[in-house]
């Protein structure tokens, strides 16, 4: 039985880390930490465990072999290579970090404990993403040669512990990125992972165009991003992450290829459609992605479970995350200074 610490006790720990340990018979959640001390309190009294004063308490906790890294996205490096360092196993939420500086520092200190660092970037473990991959792989839309992967809603505001337009997304001392660190960096990971293919150039647009904070004024960090992305492989495509698709979210990938179109979660009530340069259409209905509104289980915690345990078939490893990253990184850096940029590999 793996023994759990949750650090950062708000709405995605409660919607999505809880319950899908308290589902997995493998783990038992040993503790809580929360900058407001009250609501770690509450999720023990509830839950069972205990509640840590601070994150380090929690760390030092020898009872404890694995911690999820809920914290607000500034705290992540932090806290993950502190729990690294102590011995503990990491699942981290995304963004991974603020900069590639932190990225790298996870994964090496990861290496260095000889302890798993695994991102939440759960699309990878969507069935029909898997299949579009399998699907690609073996040759069937042909040569790929464009995409346009997205990923927009109305907006972070109700998913915070608490909602509305002071939530910590739109606060730049901790959420560090808008859209982008929000959702960009899911479709990034995702078009890396189906192609089999890493971004070696951006060029993007990023910017705050609409969402307002509480006082008012555009809120200081970006609801748009728009990007170029070429692949390693010759592929080019478009990624965009939005806070501001006030209507139907849209997290569709749509890869065009020589022998045909695949689209998928673009087309209504089929996850997975085929559409071929002949004129045959084959269509694939194995699950549907989660959106805001209709919370699934995502499948992390059981893939970080057996990753823990040795089995790294589906595992979301800090090192794979890592081209991501530079990725979002440098789309950011493109959009300040107006140019292409080069993504170090």
């Amino acid at each position: 039985m793996l023994k759990i610490g949750i650090i950062g006790c708000g709405k995605i720990a409660q919607v999505r880390h809880i319950p899908e340990y308290l589902a997995n018979p493998e783990t038992e959640i040993a503790g809580y930490f929360d900058f407001k001390l009250e609501r770690a309190k509450e999720l023990a009294e509830k839950f069972g465990g205990k509640a840590y004063a601070t994150p380090e308490e929690l760390f030092c906790d020898k009872t404890i072999d694995a911690v999820s890294i809920c914290s607000a996205n500034i705290a992540h490096a932090k806290n993950a290579v502190y729990a690294l360092k102590s011995g503990k196993h990491v699942l981290c939420e995304k963004p991974m970090a603020i900069n590639i500086e932190e990225c790298e520092a996870m994964v090496s200190e990861a290496k260095t404990a000889g302890k798993k660092l695994m991102i939440d970037q759960n699309q990878r473990l969507v069935k029909t993403h898997q299949q579009a991959k399998k699907l690609i792989s073996e040759g069937l839309i042909g040569k790929i040669i464009t995409f346009k992967t997205t990923f927009g809603h109305g907006g972070p505001e109700t998913w915070s512990i608490n909602p509305g337009n002071s939530t910590w997304f739109f606060d730049k001392k901790s959420s560090s990125m808008g859209a982008m660190g929000d959702l960009g960096v899911h479709k990034t990971d995702l078009i890396q992972y189906i192609l089999d293919s890493k971004v070696v150039e951006v060029s993007a647009k990023i910017t705050t165009l609409d969402k307002k904070g509480s006082d008012g004024n555009l809120i200081s960090v970006d609801d748009n991003a728009i990007c170029i992305y070429t692949m390693e492989n010759g592929v080019i495509g478009t990624m965009t992450a939005s806070w501001t698709y006030y209507g139907a979210e849209d997290n569709s990938t749509v890869i065009y290829g020589s022998k045909g179109i695949m689209r998928i979660y673009d087309v209504p009530g089929i996850p997975l459609k085929v559409i071929l340069r002949d004129g045959g259409e084959i269509d694939y209905k194995l699950d549907q992605i989660q959106t805001n509104d209709n919370q699934t289980s995502s499948g992390v915690i059981d893939a970080f479970v057996k990753y823990i345990n040795g089995d790294d078939d589906s595992a979301i490893s800090g090192e794979s995350v890592l081209n991501a990253m530079r990725a979002v990184f440098g789309s950011i850096e493109s959009s300040k200074k107006g140019c292409s940029v080069k993504v170090n590999q």
